[in-house]
This record gives C-alpha cells, structure tokens and sequence, in this order.
C-alpha cells in the first residue's frame, strides 16, 4: 500500500501531537497540514547506526523494540521511507593487522545489514539507487541503503573502494573523530594538513564510480581539499551549522558556501552536541570516564568484550540521560542554512543510534514533529520535500550521472 493511500495516519499523528491534558480530539490546522506533507513525501535519512547496536544482538529489525531509535515497525510508524544504514568502524592504528581486522569486520556488517533485510522482505528491501527507493516505497516496504562512516577500512589499497561500492555501499564518510590514512579529522590535531596522497587518489576513486563522498567529521581543510578535488557534489550525511552551535564537527558559513557553489547537500542531525551547547550530566560524563578506562583501547578488545562494551554503553545512556536539545533547536539550523545558501542544500541526517536524539524526537517514529515545526516555520510542502529526501536524491543522481565507470 502507498504511503499516499494511509489517510488514516495523519488523524492519528495530530492526535499524538497534542498535550495528553485535555486532549480534543480534532487536530489542529498545522498539524494536519504537517501530517499530510509528511505522509505524502518520499522522506530519507541518510545516517543511523543501527548495524552497530542490532550486530551481535538479540534484537530484531522486524519487531518493534525497546532499544535503540530505529526498526521497521516504527519506520513506517514515523513515516520514514528511505535510510542509510552506517557500517561504522571506530579509528584504529595504521598497520597491516589492523588494516586486516578492520576489513573483515566491515565484511562481516555488509553480510548481517543484507541477512537483516533479507529476513523482513515483506517489510523492507535493499536500495542501490533512487530509484530503487521510489520503488519500494510503491510497494508499501522501506528502502535500506547501506554507507559506511570512516573510510579507515580502505586501507591503502584504492581497489577497496570499488570493492565495497559493488558490495552495495553507496557513500564514504572520508574519516571519523580521529585522523586516518586518508584525511584529518575535525576533532584530532592534523597530521596531514588536509587530504593526504592517498586521500586524494580515494576522491577521484569515488568520482569515478559515482559513488557519494561525506565529508562530515573532516577537519576544514580536509573539506576544502575536497571541494576543490570532486568533480561531483559532495554531502554532509549528518552535520549541523557551526554558527549556531560551535562545534568542529559542525560546519562554518564559509564551508556551507562553498557546499552551495559545488552543489552540495548538508544533512542536519539530531545529536544535541551539534545542536545546541547543552550542560553536561555529571554522573553520565563520570560514568562513562569508568567505561573509558575500563575497556581501554576498545580496538583491541575481542569481539566479546567489544559487545560487553557496547551492552555497558546503552545501559549507561540509559541510566544517565544526556541533556537534550529540542526539535525547535534542530530547525534553527534549518533556517540558518536555508537564509545563507538556500532551500537546495540541506537535508536531515539523524545520526540515530549514534548519539542522534532530541528531548522530543528520540527516535524515528517521532520524525513527524520535525515536519510540524517546518510547517509552523511556514515552510510549504514543496520546499519541504526537498528537505526530507529532493536534495539528497539530486546530488545522488548527480554524482551518479558523472561517473565514468559502468553501473552495477
């Protein structure tokens, strides 16, 4: 069934909306217009880390769950069609051994991603191309892409990028919150000072493929070295605006004009950090200060203490919620970006599962409160498809359109 056809979704939505005092049972004009948009536009989120939390788990991406901000029942509740799941991989050292581990764990969340799809294809199917995605929509499924955040699994062999292009991965996020082979990172001390050799040979790579390049966590000169580089646009998968919340994981007017000019797209998350400069939980900050130093170089851990780990992480989180900022916040940096480079560069990244929250959108079947708060901002339904999934699709046919290689 189309989403288009759920006309009973949208009643529910608005009521869901409303204070539980006193709760009338006729939606308010601005919430049924925003539960309208929000059922009727093909929506993308392109960045969760979900593989992570459900690999190795008991978990089941079919049912709806407790944990965690993402599973197929509550996709569809909140209205989300299309999402890329992030094979993530923490920074290692770069060496031969764990070049080799880290390899071999990226193949091993290549597998599980497609055995997770596979065991609920009547729910969802896996999507290579946009077009796929309009597809599964049609047939009433969820579109999962699958990109990997941190290009450190490289190596320094350039084969490995088409290697994991043919396995289904439609983007690179360049590095994380530490240097690697390839860039600098915005949260360590540069090494490189930009794009290292080999980075670059990674970009035209990716050119050549047509396959998207991420530049969130990249340090500024790595981003500049980038735009200069790519022949294809580029994405932020789930960066905010650093003039609204001074981050260096963020990104600063200077960069955000420079995405516009080479015809880019910045993908807003939820994590409160980049959000908005919130006031830090002692007991949650000295918490995982003990989980620091207990595990250590989480790296070198065995796949059982690296689960244990994990397990500890989501309990602490748990115990000792963060201080969150809200979906009013997250639309100021919408504003921001839409009043500087306009309504083409900007889309939403969520980041859940990987720190990606709000005190009132903890996970995704609550994503409709930030379709409301467009609504109230007066942002009509065009302008607001373009937000939920126009721009990132248009960059993900640009960058396709430019790629010398054959299609897979």
């Amino acid at each position: 069934m189309q989403k288009t056809r759920i006309f009973f979704i949208p009643v529910l939505l608005a009521l869901f909306l409303m204070p539980a005092a006193g709760r009338s049972p006729v939606p308010a004009p601005q919430e049924e217009q925003a539960a309208r948009i929000h059922y009727s536009v093909h929506t993308v989120d392109t960045h969760v880390d979900t593989p992570l939390l459900y690999f190795g788990s008991e978990l089941d991406l079919g049912t709806r769950n407790q944990a965690g901000c993402i599973d197929l029942p509550r996709m569809k509740a909140g209205g989300l069609d299309s999402i890329f799941f992030a094979i993530f991989l923490s920074q290692g050292k770069l060496d031969g051994e764990s070049y080799r581990k880290v390899h071999r764990e990226t193949l091993d969340l290549f597998a599980f991603i497609k055995a997770a799809v596979r065991q609920n294809s009547t729910q969802a199917g896996l999507a290579f191309t946009p077009e796929d995605a309009f597809r599964l929509e049609k047939e009433g499924r969820r579109a999962i892409f699958i990109g990997i955040e941190n290009g450190y699994p490289l190596a320094d062999r350039l084969a490995r990028v088409e290697q994991y292009y043919r396995l289904g991965a439609r983007y690179i996020t360049l590095c994380h919150s530490r240097n690697n082979q390839i860039c600098d990172s915005s949260t360590d001390e540069p090494v490189h000072g930009g794009l290292s050799e080999f980075g670059q040979k990674v970009v035209k790579e990716m050119n050549r493929l047509g396959m998207i390049i991420d530049v969130s966590h990249l340090s500024d000169q790595s981003f500049f070295d980038v735009i200069s580089l790519s022949r294809a646009p580029v994405i932020a998968s789930h960066s905010c605006a650093r003039e609204i919340c001074d981050h260096p994981r963020n990104m600063s007017d200077a960069m955000l004009k420079s995405l516009s000019r080479n015809g880019g797209v910045i993908q807003v998350c939820l994590v409160s950090d980049f959000v908005k400069d919130m006031p830090e939980n002692p007991q949650r900050r000295a918490a995982f200060r003990k989980l620091q130093a207990k595990y250590r170089d989480f790296d070198s851990l065995s796949d059982e203490k690296k689960k244990a780990a994990r397990e500890e992480w989501y309990r602490i989180d748990r115990q000792y919620p963060a201080n969150y900022a809200s979906v009013k916040d997250l639309v100021d940096h919408i504003d921001h970006i839409v009043n500087l480079i306009g309504i083409d560069h900007v889309g939403i990244g969520s980041d859940f599962d990987g720190g990606g929250r709000l005190a009132d959108c903890r996970d995704v079947s609550q994503i409709p409160l930030i379709t409301t708060e467009l609504v109230k901002r007066g942002y009509d339904s065009p302008q607001i498809a373009r937000i939920w999934g126009g721009n990132f699709f248009r960059v993900f046919r640009e960058v396709r359109k430019g790629s010398a290689a054959p299609r897979h």
